[in-house]
């Protein structure tokens, strides 16, 4: 069995409340059944979220460890975590790859939001698209595990 980790931080278990004209109405249990119910048979998509920047390296270190991909929306970790940052760094040299996504198009927002500390350590980067996204993601995983 194929297992793609798709790993969520800060705020985005709010996702259906949390300003809705940005992130759309979709909520992460949303998004988690409609990548569940697209992936191929033997594929199995775990979906996580965190607020806590440390658990979310820990799960980019099992990760690296277990050699699994990664989908990861790093949220606001996204401007600033070298931590998560250098985590990441490992799938790169592990060959892992690792797709970092977002709902909204972060370059079409306030300045703060144009920089991504995670960008130069991804595999690519997929914004802008809403739930869409992940998918996008995942499917870009499976394709080019085959």
């Amino acid at each position: 069995m194929t297992t793609i980790l798709v790993l969520n931080g800060p705020n985005l278990g709010r996702l259906g409340t949390r300003e809705p004209e940005v992130y759309g109405s979709e909520t992460l249990a949303d998004i988690e059944a409609d990548l569940a119910a697209s992936a191929p048979e033997g594929v199995e998509i775990d979906v996580r979220q965190t607020d806590d920047e440390a658990e979310l390296i820990g799960w980019i270190h099992e990760a690296v460890d277990r050699r699994l991909p990664v989908v990861l929306n790093p949220a606001a970790f996204t401007h600033y975590s070298y931590a998560l940052r250098d985590a990441a760094a490992q799938l790169q040299q592990a060959g892992v790859p690792l797709v970092e996504v977002h709902l909204s198009n972060p370059h079409s927002r306030e300045a703060f939001r144009h920089t991504s500390v995670i960008s130069g350590v991804a595999t690519g980067v997929i914004a802008g698209f809403g739930s869409d996204s992940y998918r996008l993601a995942v499917d870009w995983v499976l394709r080019s595990q085959g």
